[in-house]
């Protein structure tokens, strides 16, 4: 199984030559990245499950529920928000689609299992730092989904056989050749393959001038739609089943 999975998150880059963005400008190319994230999976049928950065949720409710009248999953990521904060946007959310919200996502701030689990949580997915030098670090770990705190914990995954994660960083740097023969073989030794993007990976950082490292920038905007297109394209003619978090676990 492919689980798609996409962090609905603001770029947070300063810009070159003191250039202003306003945190406006900034929501507007979140929402636009997203639509090209959605174009693309409805062109190929795939469902995905999206993580919606707590703080600007609320921001963002016509997108969330354009999101969630496709039929893909709405979760939440956790950059550094309280559990009133939790609390109040999941009430609210779920208000506005008539949905529960299962899942929840955090990588530098992370809260305790048990309080998330009071907020009624059902899954946890927290994921790390990808950088440059990622790869190198913590190359094996537990890929199977456990129970804690009444929690179901979703591991990120790991290529068995090139040792590689499968985070943001990887996919928009591989050679899609390359990224192919790691999910065909992962899928070969595991139940299955968690992909995770972020929406500002399809920025066009040449129209808008944010001041991030040029590694980032590299097969970023367009060129990771066409990657995305490709990927799903190969997905579907070899059969590969996908789906969102919440119908996977449970």
């Amino acid at each position: 199984m492919v689980l798609f999975t996409f962090n609905i998150v603001n770029i947070e880059a300063k810009t070159k030559n003191d250039l202003q963005i306003t945190d406006e400008e900034r929501l507007g190319i979140t929402e636009n990245n997203t639509k090209a994230i959605l174009r693309i999976l409805d062109i190929h049928d795939v469902k995905a499950s999206f993580f919606v950065e707590i703080s600007i949720a609320e921001k963002l409710k016509n997108l969330i529920k354009a999101i969630s009248s496709q039929g893909h999953e709405i979760a939440f990521y956790n950059k550094d928000s309280t559990l009133q904060e939790i609390e109040e946007t999941k009430k609210n959310t779920q208000d506005l689609l008539e949905k529960q919200i299962r899942g929840i996502r955090q990588k530098d701030c992370k809260l305790p299992q048990e309080n998330l689990k009071l907020l009624e949580f059902n899954y946890v997915s927290n994921i790390d730092n990808a950088n440059i030098l990622f790869p190198f670090k913590r190359l094996k770990r537990n890929t199977e989904i456990t129970e804690e705190d009444g929690l179901s914990i979703i591991p990120e995954s790991i290529s068995p056989y090139f040792q590689l994660p499968y985070n943001d960083f990887m996919f928009q740097i591989l050679p899609m050749k390359y990224y192919k023969n790691m999910v065909f073989e992962t899928l070969k030794n595991d139940d299955f393959v968690l992909i995770y993007l972020n929406s500002w990976q399809f920025t066009d950082f040449k129209k808008y001038q944010f001041d991030i490292p040029f590694y980032r920038s590299l097969f970023s905007g367009r060129k990771m739609e066409d990657k995305l297109d490709a990927l799903l394209t190969w997905i579907n003619e070899n059969d590969m089943a996908t789906s969102r978090m919440k119908d996977y676990i449970f």
